[in-house]
């Protein structure tokens, strides 16, 4: 014996209860064509298996079938009248309920919350329930439901797939609304679940009931038309859909994509309903189409219900054809109801067949209890009857049971009383006649792998208001590739502002909550979207800067080789013996390699080039310095010589001379030894300096090292400009001393312009300042000590002669307090204090203006790619104070007066004759003869006067306070004694 419970009507009519009296039993109002669609299908699934030879042969099986009103109480009433039959016995009657069990199991209820009360009611008895359309996931407890089960799947899978569904199209703004019941509720709290883990925010989620007032259905209208989300998940029951149905379409509620559960999506019924077209495009899941043959017959052939004297017969009749069976004269008149109507012709929803899939699902759950039956009485070609039917033993076989129905369908249970979720995937198209087709536009496999449960056909979709463009719900537009996800205070994890990756920074997919750091070789690009591998930076030969550095090393080259090739051709001239050209040559080849060197620094840097920039300039620059300082201590010592007593003749004779340049190279060479052996210089990349290159340098490895190199170049500057002041007053003749004062003066104040320099310089301009500290020195080496000796020799060749070289003769030099009185006698020829025979402008003075002009062009040289490229504002400041105070360190010691006694003279021209090379000198009748002559010093040739023409009357004009300090410290007007003759 099979039960039925069905609600074969909606609703019931209330009534006053005074409580005086026994409540009277519902009047069921709303006659219900769906419900009875069920109980046809379960009578089918009966009549054919009590028809089979093969499934329990011999055994009939009987059915009781109740209706419920859609009451939850009268629920619980029927399942326990089912259980005892204690549906005939009076209410009033003092029988107990001790009679056995009257059903093997029961088929029902179509909705979640009659079920689960009737499950609890039953649960404790163990008599199986088998539903075939309440899907809250709640019933899959076992614990609180054990005898629940059903043929539909659990709306835990459902649920889960209409949040796919919302990500798969991208709407991660929606509004929800839900049955205020156990299917509305727990099934949007799994859907608000996964909702979360897939990144879906909710904007509103509210709930109704169907019997609610109509004000609070209003008030869900106004909060949808209030929203800014334009998706909809209506997770309803169909009772509820028609009653929101009805309220839309009075406000009209148009413009919004609705996502349906399987409750009401392939309901034809709301489909007739809307009239409006509110759901046009509507999608969601139903359960996948079935076809159970004859059903449809069957089911349009009610005259069994007659046959079985159910009351409910008559009603449905009547309901169907809108006849009257008895007519009372007070009632309206009606058409008389002959019993014999055809329903063939008949369009309602009795006739509607759109619910197959449902009806299925009660076809198999009859089955189901049949085939339990079948293995419990052991059934071959008749069936036992010595065996206990044990509501629990069918319980347990039911969950055992797999089959394939006739059309191929496959049947099976898991442990918690679940068929397998399958589902399909329904979109609604608009006909033009008004009707809606189902179109079925994909599959929902749960058992499929995680990511792959969805499938989609090659299908068009109909989107709301007939679009074919998939709707857009999101509360914040999606972050393109190079942007993240900023989350704006006090709303959902939806809404977000992008926000651009910050440099060196990437994400190259869309809506990124972060950005990833590039690696240190890379840096992200101008769109933030991917890393680029940084540009490698150095100072190469094709850029500007390199080319220009290279010219400029090439020329320095070629102009020391043009030096040395004059000196060469007027080697054996008095003026080049008199300038040791021993330690001339050997300064012209050292200033050759100190330009070369500088061609080092330039070009990918590579192990060997590291090594050999540093190492070679140290060395080179060594032995230049060491030749200047040897040619210092030749002028200084040879007046030294003269006094009583002396030895530096031979100390300081062309031996000790050469001795001297190669122990000073060599204590350089013992450094870079070392340096190379300890710790020698190596390439590397400097990743911090800039954040979009890569600086390609050269590191020092030792630190130790490579200051003890630049440091012993500089002690040696330095002597060699003490040695070179101490002999600025010596004859002018041959007094070197001068010049080799101004070029390390200003070989001195490049290096130390230098050094903040250098440290202040970023990436490859580090390297260029040091190869112009290392061109500027060298210039000023080669421009102040032997250009104005080839002006003489190729110029002046009546100077270069054994008696102008050996004369001295008196010079006047011109000192005045005030700067006009100076520009008097330079620009005056009547000027005070000047004589016809004085050269225009003295020795002295041209020294100190040659010196000075030299002096500022190599401090702006070297100081250049500071100034134009140095990102360190704080550098500037102090480049430029340091080349201010040496500046003016040269205005106060520019001042080189020209003191000199005989016996110098006489000193000098002894040690002159022992130069290699050198000639016997003349009678001193000569040399008093010609003592009176003008002075043919090596400074005294006419490009002095254009340059107090031109560049020291500019240099009065942009530099006034250099020359007034100049002025200031000079010593008043006064006149050289003259030489007495030896």
């Amino acid at each position: 014996m099979l039960g039925g419970i069905f609600y074969f009507h909606s609703s019931w009519r209330n009534q006053q209860n005074p409580y005086t009296h026994k409540p009277p039993p519902l009047e069921c109002i709303s006659l219900n064509f769906r419900e009875f669609q069920f109980a046809q299908a379960m009578l089918y699934a009966i009549e054919e298996i009590n028809n089979s030879t093969e499934l329990l042969p011999g055994v009939s099986l009987g059915y009781h079938v109740y209706d419920t009103c859609g009451s939850v109480v009268k629920s619980i009433k029927v399942a326990l009248a089912l259980i005892n039959g204690n549906d005939n016995v009076p209410s009033l009657s003092d029988e107990a309920c001790t009679r056995p069990v009257q059903v093997q199991a029961i088929v029902g209820e179509s909705s979640s919350s009659p079920s689960t009360a009737v499950a609890t009611a039953i649960g404790p008895f163990h008599i199986p329930l088998i539903s075939h359309f309440a899907t809250c996931a709640c019933l899959s407890d076992k614990s609180k439901y054990p005898s629940f089960s059903r043929t539909i799947p659990s709306d835990y899978y459902q649920s889960r797939a209409l949040a796919h569904l919302v990500k798969h199209f991208g709407w991660t703004w929606v509004g929800a609304i839900r049955t205020n019941d156990d299917y509305g509720n727990n099934g949007m709290a799994t859907f608000t679940e996964t909702a979360q883990q897939l990144g879906i925010c909710l904007e509103y989620s509210v709930a109704f009931f169907r019997t609610d007032p109509t004000e609070k259905i209003q008030k869900i209208i106004d909060i949808i038309k209030a929203s800014t989300s334009k998706t909809i998940v209506a997770f309803l029951s169909h009772r509820d859909m028609e009653v929101l149905m009805r309220e839309s379409a009075f406000q009209n509620l148009i413009g919004y994509q609705w996502i349906g559960s399987e409750s009401w999506i392939f309901d034809s019924q709301i489909a007739a309903l809307d009239k409006h077209h509110i759901l046009d495009g509507a999608i969601g899941f139903s359960i996948p189409k079935a076809q159970v043959s004859g059903l449809r017959h069957f089911m349009l052939n009610v005259r069994p219900l007659n046959s079985s004297n159910n009351g409910l017969f008559k009603e449905l009749w009547e309901a169907l054809f809108s006849c009257n069976f008895k007519q009372s004269q007070s009632e309206k008149i009606q058409r008389e109801c002959t019993g014999h109507e055809d329903l063939t012709g008949v369009e309602n929803g009795f006739t509607d067949m759109s619910l197959m899939p449902i009806f299925n699902n009660v076809y198999k759950g009859v089955y189901a209890v049949a085939h339990a039956l079948h293995d419990i009485l052991r059934c071959n070609k008749t069936c036992s009857t010595s065996v206990t039917l044990d509501p629990l033993t069918i319980l347990q076989q039911i969950r055992k049971t797999h089959f394939k129905t006739r059309e191929g369908d496959e049947m099976y249970l898991n442990e918690n009383g679940d068929p397998p979720a399958k589902y399909q995937i329904i979109n609604w198209h608009p006909k033009e006649n008004g009707s809606v087709d189902f179109v079925n536009v994909g599959l929902y496999d749960a058992s499929l792998p995680a990511g792959n449960e969805l499938k989609f056909q090659n299908v068009s979709f109909i989107w709301a208001q007939n679009s074919k463009q998939v709707p857009v719900s999101v509360c914040s537009e999606k972050c393109l590739p190079g942007t993240h996800k900023v989350l704006q205070r006090g709303k959902p994890v939806c809404c977000y502002d992008c926000m651009r990756c910050a440099e060196g920074e990437m994400s190259n997919i869309t809506d990124s909550t972060t950005c990833l750091r590039c690696p240190p070789e890379s840096w992200s690009n101008e769109r933030r979207d991917a890393c680029v591998k940084k540009e490698a930076e150095f100072l190469s030969y094709e850029e500007i800067m390199g080319i220009l550095l290279t010219t400029t090393s090439l020329f320095g080259t070629c102009l020391t080789a043009a030096v040395a090739f004059i000196f060469f051709r007027y080697r054996n001239t008095p003026l080049v013996r008199a300038n040791n050209s021993e330690l001339s040559f050997l300064l012209l080849f050292s200033l050759t390699l100190c330009f070369l060197c500088s061609l080092t620094f330039i070009g990918r840097p590579s192990e060997w080039s590291c090594m050999l920039r540093h190492t070679a300039f140290g060395i080179t620059f060594v032995l230049c310095i060491s030749c200047v300082l040897g040619k210092t201590m030749v002028v200084l010592m040879a007046f030294k010589a003269t006094l009583p007593g002396s030895h530096i003749r031979k100390v300081f004779g062309p031996t000790q001379q050469r001795l001297n340049v190669l122990g000073f190279t060599l204590i350089q060479v013992i450094i870079c030894i070392l340096w190379l052996t300890i710790s020698p210089p190596f390439p590397s990349q400097n990743l911090k300096e800039f954040k979009d290159k890569i600086i390609l340098e050269c590191s020092v490895g030792s630190a130790v090292g490579f200051w003890s190199v630049l440091g012993y170049i500089g002690l040696l500057a330095i002597l060699c400009f003490v040695f070179a002041f101490l002999a600025r007053k010596l004859p002018d003749n041959f007094n070197e001393a001068k010049f080799i004062t101004f070029s390390m003066l200003i070989f001195c104040t490049v290096w130390i312009t230098f050094i903040p320099a250098y440290v202040s310089s970023p990436g490859k301009l580090s390297v260029a300042v040091e190869i112009f500290a290392i061109l500027a020195s060298s210039f000023s080496l080669l421009i102040c000590i032997f250009i104005p000796k080839c002006y003489i020799m190729l110029l002046k060749p009546e100077r270069n002669t054994k008696k102008n070289m050996m004369r001295k003769g008196t010079q006047t030099i011109l000192r005045t307090k005030a700067s006009s009185s100076e520009l008097l006698c330079l620009g005056h020829p009547g000027a005070p204090g000047r004589r016809a025979s004085q050269p225009f402008v003295s020795t002295p003075f041209v020294t100190r203006v040659v010196g000075q002009v030299s002096l500022l062009v190599a401090l702006s040289w070297s100081a250049l790619p500071v100034f134009t490229a140095s990102p360190d504002a704080t550098s500037l400041p102090l480049v430029s104070q340091v080349s201010r105070v040496l500046h003016l360190l040269v205005c106060v010691l520019g001042e080189l007066p020209p003191e000199a006694s005989s016996s110098s003279l006489v000193g000098l021209k002894d040690f002159m004759l022992q130069l290699p090379g050198s000639h016997t000198p003349p009678p001193p009748s000569d040399l008093h003869h010609q003592r009176r002559a003008p002075s043919p010093d090596a400074t005294s040739f006419p490009l002095v006067g254009w340059v107090s023409r031109s560049w020291v009357q500019q240099l009065l004009v942009v530099f006034p306070a250099l020359l007034l300090v100049d002025v200031k410290l000079r010593p008043p007007l006064t006149e050289a004694p003259a030489v007495p003759p030896t």
